[in-house]
């Protein structure tokens, strides 16, 4: 019985640390655009080569 003495002030702590943790994240902004970055890593950010061969030049 005397161990819920020390679990109870315990589990508390860890809610609170736990809530803080959640408030911190919401105030900095993870949670605001929960799409986008699971698709840019789809997207193709890179310009496609132009054919072997074929010169651009600017003249």
């Amino acid at each position: 019985m005397n161990i819920l003495l020390l679990l109870v002030p315990l589990s508390l702590m860890l809610l609170l640390l736990a809530v803080g943790a959640f408030v911190w994240a919401v105030k900095r902004g993870q949670f605001d655009d929960l799409d986008t970055p699971a698709l840019d890593i789809l997207a193709d950010d890179r310009e496609p080569l132009p054919p072997a061969g074929e010169h651009h030049d600017a003249d």
